[in-house]
C-alpha cells in the first residue's frame, strides 16, 4: 500500500492531468495579464513648518449639561422637546439669540409653543441609539429665521441629559443612517452640488463628530409638464447660508 502521502500526490497529478486534457478550450487557463503595481501615497512638500499655534476652535466637541433636566426612568422619549430647549435658552441665553439678536424671535416662539402649537418651531423628535450604550438618544430640530434649521441631540447619563451635538444650517434633508445621523445642505457657490455631512459618536470626546463631509452632485427630479390652466410660479432667489447662533 501507497503511504497516504504518495497516493494524494498521484491524485493531483492524475486530477491536473485530466483537466489539461479536456475538450477544446473550456476549462483552460488563462493570463489575466499584469497585476499594477500598488501604489502608495506620496508626501508632498515634507519641509513644510510644524504648526504652532492652534486651529480656530469651532465646537465641535463641546458638550454640556442641561440644567434643570432629569432624565426620567422610561428614558428621554418621556421629556418634552420644548421644555429641554427653553431650560438651555434660560441657562444660556446667547443659545438661540446670538450675539446680535439675530435669532430672539426663536425664543419668543419656544415660549409661546404651549399656546400656539402652529408657531411652535420645535420638529417631531426622534430617538436612536447613536452611541451604541443600548439607550436612545434624543434628537431635536428647530427651524430658524432665513431658512436655517438646527439639530440637537441629547444623551441620558445618570439621570442626566447631555447635549452632545450642535449644529445648523440650511438643510434640505436630514437622514439616520444605522448610528449615523447624515445632514444635507444646500451648496451656495456650486449649483447642482450639496453638503453632505455624517455626524458619528466619537467615544474618546464624548461628542458627536462630523466624520465625513462631502460635496455631492444632485440629480435634479423631472418636471412635471404644466396643465394649461396652471399659473406659473413666481421665481426664487437661490437659498444663501447666513450666520447663526
Amino acid at each position: 500500500m501507497r503511504p497516504p502521502r504518495l497516493l494524494y500526490a498521484a491524485l493531483l497529478t492524475a486530477a491536473t492531468a485530466a483537466l489539461l486534457s479536456g475538450c477544446g478550450d473550456e476549462g483552460r487557463l488563462e493570463i489575466a495579464g499584469a497585476t499594477p503595481t500598488a501604489v502608495g501615497p506620496v508626501r508632498l512638500w515634507p519641509g513644510l513648518a510644524p504648526v504652532t499655534s492652534p486651529p480656530n476652535d469651532y465646537g465641535e466637541t463641546d458638550t454640556e449639561r442641561v440644567p434643570g433636566i432629569t432624565v426620567p426612568a422610561g428614558g428621554v422619549r418621556e421629556l418634552d422637546p420644548v421644555t429641554v430647549l427653553l431650560a438651555e435658552a434660560a441657562a444660556k441665553p446667547s443659545t438661540f439669540t446670538g450675539a446680535d439678536d439675530r435669532y430672539q424671535e426663536t425664543v419668543a416662539q419656544l415660549r409661546g409653543c404651549e399656546a400656539k402649537p402652529a408657531s411652535c418651531p420645535v420638529l417631531p423628535p426622534y430617538y436612536r441609539d447613536l452611541t451604541g450604550d443600548g439607550q436612545d438618544e434624543l434628537i431635536v430640530g428647530i427651524t430658524l429665521p432665513q431658512q436655517q434649521t438646527a439639530v440637537r441631540c441629547y444623551m441620558p447619563d445618570k439621570g442626566a441629559l447631555i447635549r452632545i451635538m450642535a449644529t445648523y444650517d440650511q438643510l434640505v434633508n436630514v437622514e439616520l443612517a444605522g448610528r449615523d445621523l447624515v445632514l444635507r445642505s444646500v451648496s451656495a457657490g456650486i449649483p447642482g452640488y450639496e453638503y453632505r455631512t455624517a455626524w458619528s459618536w466619537d467615544a474618546r470626546q464624548n461628542a458627536m463628530l462630523a466624520t465625513s463631509d462631502e460635496i455631492v452632485r444632485v440629480t435634479p427630479s423631472p418636471s412635471p409638464s404644466p396643465s394649461p390652466s396652471a399659473t406659473p410660479l413666481p421665481s426664487v432667489a437661490p437659498r444663501r447660508p447666513a450666520a447663526g447662533p
